[in-house]
């Protein structure tokens, strides 16, 4: 097990998601100096359960990403703009006092080697996808809104599981949906898990067409 500064959010971040942050409490201007006097800058971001993500008191699932800073920037007043990727898949064994920040101690929660997922069913997954941005770029039409940028399904992943990872993070989904891909077990959980996902939302789209 590793001890790990951890930031919880009101928000999923998934592997290999882009995580911009805006540092201001003083809790985490601490965990951030503390993180980049490390070789592998990195913290755990995990979704609030129930609470708030400002002054602590919440409580938080125990499935998260480790997230790693690829860039900074001081913007005064202790205040920081923080770029972060998300790399690999924790799991929370404990939690620890939130003095000076939020940690736990966690360890690599990594698919199976043995899990796949058939390219038929990528495809498939893919065709779904791109329905769903149809139905929603209608119903934007409909209301006089601005129409989503189309999914992107080129340079993914090679691995079935990151490549389920990055196809998730384009489908516009609640959070608690977004925390069930993340604890899918494995790549054919979480496929069958990011499909019932997409479904939902394609279903609330045709409602609000009706």
């Amino acid at each position: 097990m590793t001890v790990l500064p951890m930031f919880p959010l009101g928000s999923v971040l998934l592997p290999g998601e882009a995580l911009p942050l805006h540092i201001f409490e003083p809790r985490y201007q601490e965990l951030l100096r503390d993180c980049l006097a490390t070789s592998d800058p990195s913290f755990g971001v995990v979704l609030i359960a129930r609470g708030h993500e400002a002054g602590g008191g919440d409580v938080r699932h125990d499935v998260a990403t480790r997230a790693h800073i690829v860039a900074h920037r001081d913007i005064g007043d202790g205040r920081f703009l923080v770029e972060c990727v998300g790399g690999e898949r924790i799991r929370v064994d404990a939690w620890l006092e939130d003095d000076p920040y939020p940690r736990a101690d966690v360890r690599p929660w990594p698919d199976s080697p043995e899990d796949s997922v058939a390219e038929s069913e990528f495809t498939d997954l893919e065709n779904k996808i791109t329905g769903l941005y149809q139905l929603i770029a209608k119903l934007a039409a409909a209301e006089g809104s601005i129409p989503p940028d189309q999914p992107e399904f080129s340079e993914l992943p090679a691995g079935p599981g990151e490549r389920l990872f990055t196809l998730a993070a384009q489908v516009p989904m609640g959070q608690s949906d977004r925390q069930d891909v993340l604890e899918a077990l494995g790549a054919p959980d979480r496929l069958q898990v990011l499909t019932d996902a997409i479904e939902s939302v394609s279903d609330i789209v045709k409602f609000r067409l009706q």
